[in-house]
Parts: structure tokens; C-alpha cells; sequence
């Protein structure tokens, strides 16, 4: 994974003076942590449309039959921008089938993930989402999209960077030339992340790809695979599912260490599940006895690094 990785982001948050009010919204932890792994393609949808910056602000309103327009200016002097939002989004959406993530700018009418404020005739709900996120998620389903505001919570920020290179590694797998080993190969990459984060859905997905061979099209079986893979890693790694994972790591050891040793691992592995110790101390640990005891299954376990280190995401579990 040497080379960087496409990252759609809102203009806003690279720092670009693009936003209603001529100001901007610079994302520090994506210009100045995530910027060194990932080539950002920027989108100001309201730009893209022809709006200049300063512009009036933009609204999400709902009429009496439910529909939500976007608007800008005052109710009874305003102008409907919907058709003109969503028919950029899609063309754009299709351009942007190599991403492996977007960042989108909170609350925005045009790109807020959720939560978005939506206007009716009795005042507003912050209950809406964006009109070019919206397109946008629903034209690539299988594509991690988080908010700069939500990025600030260390669980989302390392579970939107974890599917980011998730995606990365699968994209290059469908460059490199699909093949059925190849799929079974990075599905057996990922068994232990993915248990990790679902334990449920890690039970469902797993017949699944055991029965690939009853896909007529290869292509059809990997574009519904991305779409699960996807939305299982989506689901934040809990606290219990990493105990899991560990617990079972811990099982590949057993033969090889003292009672002493096994021991240590577990009481490690307990203070983390009760919350006692961070999950790189039961990690460090693992890590340590891998090296002296190598196990070709382990040594290929995305778990292990599913992103740089660097980047010191697991410091928040």
C-alpha cells in the first residue's frame, strides 16, 4: 500500500475559502495527520452548482407533502436549487468510483451526513441530511463517509480510517486481476478485524463467501461482497469483540508459553476488558510472542495493523 489513497473531502475542511459566509473549516486531523496516506479530491458541491462565495446561506425546506428542497435566500424570495444539487451529485458521484472515503462538513445543507437542520411550516428539526451527501451515499453505498464533527470522537475517527484502507486494499485487489483465491485470500486477511467489529455479522458473511462459487459472475459475487464487508466494518469494534479476538489469539500460543506466561496474557487480556488497561497492552504483548512463535495464519491478520501505526488510532480504545 505505497501509494496514497483517494479521499474525497468537502472543499471547506482543506481550508479553502469556499464556504457561504467566504470563510472555511479546516479539518486539522485530516490536513495534518491524514494528509501524508491520502490524496484528497476536494468538492464544494454549492460552488459546483455556480453559487458564488459569499453567498446567501442554503436551507433544507419541507413542504406540506413532505418533500425537502434545498433553498437559498428568505421563504417567498427564495430559489430552488434541488434539481440543479441533485443532478451534480449523481454525475459527480459516478466520477468518484475510486474513493476509498469522504469527508463531509457537519450540519451543511448540501453535505451534512445527519442531523442536518430541515425547515417545515411549524420552525425546525435537526433531523435532515445534506442533498449531495444523500446522492452520494446512495449512488456508493459500500463507501465510508464520516463528518469532520464526528471525527472527533476517537472510536468513529478509527473506524472511518480502518474501512478507508480497508477499502484501499480491496480496490487494489479488483486492479490487480479478480480471481476467486485472491477473494478467499483477503477474506482469510480479514477474519479477525471483521470479528472484531460484529460478531453477528462476522457468523453471516462467513457462508457467504464459502459459497462463492455458486456466483455465476465473479465480478457480481465481489461488488456484493464489498457492499458487506463494508457494512460490517462499520459497526464500531466493541470492547467485548476485541476480548474475543484476543482470547482466541491467545489460543495459538498456548503450546509454546509457561503457565506463567499464559497467565500474564490472561490477566492482561481481562484488565482490558474491564476497562483496567488500553487495548495496546494485550497487543503489545501478542505482538511480542508472534515474533518469538510465528504462526503463518496470525502473521497475515489485517488486525494486527489495519492502518499505520503512526497514526495512533487504538490509543483512544
Amino acid at each position: 500500500m505505497s501509494n496514497k489513497i483517494p479521499v474525497g473531502i468537502s472543499a471547506c475542511l482543506t481550508g479553502d475559502a469556499v464556504r457561504f459566509d467566504g470563510g472555511h473549516k479546516r479539518l486539522s486531523f485530516a490536513m495534518d495527520e491524514l494528509a501524508p496516506y491520502v490524496r484528497f479530491n476536494p468538492v464544494c458541491p454549492e460552488m459546483a452548482i455556480g453559487l458564488p462565495t459569499p453567498r446567501p446561506s442554503l436551507r433544507l425546506v419541507k413542504d406540506s407533502g413532505g418533500r425537502i428542497s434545498l433553498r437559498t435566500g428568505k421563504s417567498g424570495n427564495d430559489t430552488d436549487l434541488t434539481e440543479s444539487m441533485q443532478r451534480f451529485a449523481r454525475e459527480r458521484s459516478r466520477q468518484l468510483t475510486d474513493l476509498c472515503g469522504f469527508i463531509v462538513c457537519a450540519k451543511s445543507p448540501s453535505c451534512g451526513m445527519e442531523r442536518v437542520r430541515v425547515y417545515d411550516g411549524a420552525g425546525s428539526r435537526k433531523n435532515g441530511v445534506g442533498l449531495f451527501c444523500q446522492v452520494l451515499m446512495a449512488e456508493l453505498p459500500w463507501l465510508p463517509v464520516e463528518e469532520d464533527g464526528r471525527l472527533q470522537d476517537a472510536l468513529l475517527r478509527e473506524n472511518f480510517v480502518g474501512r478507508v484502507y480497508t477499502l484501499y486494499e480491496f480496490n487494489q485487489l479488483l486492479r490487480e486481476g479478480l480471481t476467486r483465491g485472491a477473494l478467499m485470500a483477503f477474506h482469510r486477511r480479514y477474519k479477525l478485524l471483521l470479528l472484531a467489529h460484529s460478531q453477528p455479522e462476522y457468523r453471516r458473511i462467513g457462508p457467504f463467501v464459502a459459497a462463492m462459487d455458486r456466483w455465476e459472475s465473479l465480478e457480481a459475487f465481489a461488488m456484493e461482497y464489498r457492499l458487506r464487508l463494508m457494512t460490517l466494518l462499520s459497526h464500531k469494534a466493541t470492547r467485548p469483540n476485541h476480548t474475543n479476538v484476543l482470547m482466541h489469539v491467545q489460543g495459538y500460543f498456548h503450546r509454546h508459553l509457561t503457565h506463567k506466561q499464559r497467565e500474564e496474557l490472561s490477566l492482561l487480556i481481562d484488565s482490558y476488558r474491564r476497562g483496567v488497561q488500553p487495548l495496546l497492552a494485550p497487543l503489545a504483548l501478542v505482538r511480542h510472542y508472534m515474533a518469538e512463535y510465528p504462526d503463518p495464519w496470525l502473521s497475515q491478520q489485517r488486525y494486527f495493523e489495519p492502518y499505520p501505526e503512526a497514526l495512533r488510532l487504538r490509543y483512544g480504545h
